[in-house]
């Protein structure tokens, strides 16, 4: 049986986020506060461990198993020019990560990380979303139900990532209908379009709205009507990795806008993902102030396929290893500060 078998239970699912684990993470501050260095001198490396220890629920959070999952779909609004490549470079483009030809491949390596690349019906692209819902309930639950599925037994940190052409334009949208706004707010140059492209970029974003608008105070939705299927299960992926205790690391522009629902169905929604870096892509920055996070890295990326995420988790895992390998002033034989 799917976890989602219904948009009901997907709501439910949604709307009641199981909270983290604050002893652990509190377990995670009373040791920082012992280690031999000023406190909070590791700055942002402090907050990722007690970060991963909520979510894992655990005082010594490890990072024995990580998953990359990257989603591949494609969608009816890039016979619209939205992108200088055709959609036929998506399946391209999955057979080439088969082969350990991508850029994902080198950095899951580098990471450590176990990756899993899903194609979803790549035969069938969406439906052209200017002019009717991307997605019927039927294919958008399924969707989910396979982003959900795919997060594997064990896990310890989850690293999620897509690959679409026409991507960047169903993120733009869905950035618009979440957060307000339209196509000249959020839609940027994608994989490099020129002017042209970038205004039928902007044109097919808000069209998108006006089309849709009378249904999109519902995030999910939006998620359905303006979305794609890889986003749809990164959606999927990310509320199952709150489900079982499981961080998660999201990529950039796209992938954001694909688990922004979340933190829209509940407050909170979100809090056990974290933005692995800032994209190049136009609009990245500003659904990140929307969300309230600060990415973990700027390296003007802007390729997708989980490559940031990807590239974030040796920060955790030294953030880890500073937590768990520093000795604490009594254990050196060090004296702490006064007062």
């Amino acid at each position: 049986m799917p976890a989602y078998p219904s948009l009901d239970a997907l709501l439910a699912a949604c709307a009641t986020p199981p909270p983290g684990d604050e002893a652990a993470a509190a377990a995670v501050a009373a040791r920082q506060a012992r280690l031999t260095k000023p406190p909070g001198s590791l700055g942002r490396l402090e907050e990722l461990a007690a970060w991963m220890a909520r979510w894992q629920g655990r005082a010594l959070p490890v990072l024995e198993r990580v998953q990359v999952l990257v989603f591949a779909g494609n969608h009816g609004v890039a016979a619209r020019g939205v992108s200088p490549y055709p959609a036929a470079v998506t399946a391209q483009m999955v057979a080439n990560f088969a082969a350990g030809g991508a850029a994902i491949n080198q950095l899951a390596a580098v990471a450590g990380a176990a990756l899993r690349v899903v194609p979803l019906a790549l035969d069938t692209p969406t439906e052209d979303f200017t002019a009717a819902p991307a997605m019927d309930e039927a294919a958008f639950l399924d969707a989910v139900n396979q982003g959900a599925a795919a997060l594997e037994p064990g896990v310890g940190l989850l690293c999620l990532g897509e690959m679409g052409i026409g991507n960047t334009t169903a993120g733009a949208a869905l950035a618009a209908a979440l957060f307000g706004g339209g196509g000249a707010a959020w839609a940027g140059r994608g994989t490099g379009v020129d002017e042209a492209g970038l205004a039928r970029k902007r044109a097919a974003v808000d069209a998108a709205i006006a089309c849709h608008a009378p249904a999109l105070a519902d995030p999910l939705e939006a998620a359905r009507r303006l979305g794609r299927p890889e986003l749809a299960a990164i959606l999927g992926a990310t509320l199952e990795a709150r489900r079982r205790g499981v961080p998660v690391l999201l990529d950039g522009f796209g992938c954001t806008a694909a688990a922004a629902s979340l933190a829209r169905l509940a407050p909170g929604g979100l809090d056990h993902a974290r933005v692995a870096h800032c994209s190049a892509e136009a609009g990245h920055a500003r659904l990140l102030a929307a969300l309230g996070q600060a990415p973990l890295l700027d390296l003007g990326m802007r390729l997708g396929e989980g490559s940031g995420a990807a590239l974030a988790v040796p920060l955790l895992r030294a953030a880890l290893a500073c937590h768990a390998g520093m000795a604490t002033f009594d254990e050196a034989g060090i004296s702490g500060a006064a007062g």
